[in-house]
């Protein structure tokens, strides 16, 4: 090497720069995912599910909602340069390639599933066509009106596969469960969608919050509403109790909550209503936990 050229970045630089492209700073994006997933195995388990698939799923989660930030920011890569908030993300920039972003997102994938392996033949199913929809969710953007709903299907994967890897199949209140999930990411996800509108509707982007116009605080509100509905629907066909309900209450309060928060669609507030949603899940999350315990006291009195 010539005494001229300056050396290339270090592995640490490099490795600081994989973090950011999978948003490791930024765990509210896999807790997000995290918390109906474990929903689901409490729900499936009847109570706790047992430290494998808790690890499994977990684990999984978060290394699935990885590999499909560098999946998303190299299919996003023309559009991010002009989205102020984006603009500096590390395949955009430059710093990360598409091939090493595309390396990274396979790695992440390879490890996903073989975590998956050790589960059940249905599960490991359900797995494939949880990878083809995660890929095929960041070019949804281009052409579909409510991308939001594609990336809830994706996001709402691990819910079948929680009951299957437990039960063998998907019952009723699974699909239940599901529903209710896809509607709170289109909830949330709008309120993100907000907060990138003026630049979308620049680059041509396709979002939940263009397609709602002047109707999108409504809109998230009423997908707020068939969320909370349809999770109260699982609660009937599982014969849920208090605790279930009273998460529930505390889950519509924070709804309400981020209504006010977006209601004059100011950028940041939109941006605070996104990032405060998974205590809405963790809430969620807790009324389940709370239920199989409470029930599980007064079977065993």
């Amino acid at each position: 090497m010539s005494p001229l050229t300056p050396p290339g970045p270090s592995w640490r630089d490099r490795w600081s720069l994989y973090l950011d492209l999978i948003r490791w700073n930024r765990p509210q994006g896999w807790l997000l995912l995290l918390w109906p997933t474990l929903a689901a195995l409490w729900l499936a388990a009847g109570g706790f599910p047992g430290w494998h698939l808790l690890a499994v799923f977990t684990l999984g989660t978060i290394l699935m909602r990885s590999a499909g930030c560098a999946v998303n920011d190299v299919a996003d890569r023309d559009f991010d340069r002009h989205v102020e908030r984006t603009a500096q993300r590390p395949i955009t920039s430059g710093r990360v390639s598409v091939k090493e972003a595309l390396a990274v997102g396979g790695v992440l994938t390879l490890l996903s599933f073989g975590l998956v392996l050790t589960t059940n033949l249905p599960t490991v199913l359900w797995s494939f066509g949880a990878l083809a929809v995660t890929v095929i969710y960041p070019f949804t953007k281009r052409f579909f009106a409510m991308p939001q709903a594609v990336l809830g299907v994706a996001f709402s994967f691990g819910i079948p596969m929680a009951f299957t890897a437990l039960q063998g199949e998907v019952p009723a209140a699974a699909w239940w469960l599901v529903v209710g999930n896809l509607a709170w990411v289109l909830a949330y996800d709008t309120e993100y969608a907000m907060v990138d509108r003026n630049d979308d509707l620049k680059i041509g982007m396709r979002t939940s919050a263009i397609t709602l116009g002047r109707f999108d605080v409504a809109g998230i509100m009423g997908f707020y509403a068939i969320c909370l509905t349809c999770w109260w629907q699982v609660g009937v066909l599982l014969n849920l109790g208090w605790a279930w309900d009273l998460a529930l209450v505390a889950a519509a309060a924070q709804a309400l909550w981020h209504g006010w928060l977006i209601k004059g669609r100011e950028r940041m507030p939109c941006f605070q209503a996104f990032r405060l949603n998974h205590w809405l899940g963790l809430t969620v999350w807790l009324g389940v936990v709370a239920d199989r315990l409470v029930q599980g006291l007064a079977g065993g009195a």
